[in-house]
């Protein structure tokens, strides 16, 4: 089983909250939890493409996977839409700059997991049955 997706969405809490931490301590409580909803409003949609994505299906064909990608891809694009609708309009104080460097900051975390999946790809060998 490839753990690259786990190990990603695992990442990207690891560093938003570590950066959070840090705004927290250089700028405040309000940076602090803005770039921590930031953290939260990449990480929820992105696992809930993987949770979409990873599930089982009754037909395992390249067209099944496929389709389940594109509205996952759609699920989560509405759902970052509403996290951020939600944040902006519910809480008070918020560090706009912060809430978008927790966000942009979460996000870079997934070209990672090309970086991941690329060793995981090289420590394996593919003798082709010879």
């Amino acid at each position: 089983m490839d753990l690259t997706i786990p190990r990603v969405l695992m990442w990207q809490v690891v560093i938003g909250t570590a950066l959070a931490a840090a705004l927290w301590g250089v700028m405040g409580i309000i940076a602090g939890y803005s770039t921590m909803l930031g953290c939260l409003i990449a990480v929820v949609p992105n696992a809930l493409l993987a949770l979409r994505i990873m599930a089982p299906r009754r037909d395992p064909g390249a067209s099944a996977l496929l389709r389940a990608a594109w509205i996952g891809e759609v699920l989560k694009l509405a759902v970052t839409v509403l996290l951020f609708v939600l944040v902006f309009t519910q809480v008070r104080p918020l560090s706009a700059a912060a809430l978008f460097a927790g966000f942009i900051a979460t996000q870079l975390v997934v070209f990672s997991g090309l970086l991941m999946r690329r060793g995981t790809e090289t420590d394996t060998s593919n003798t082709n049955g010879s």
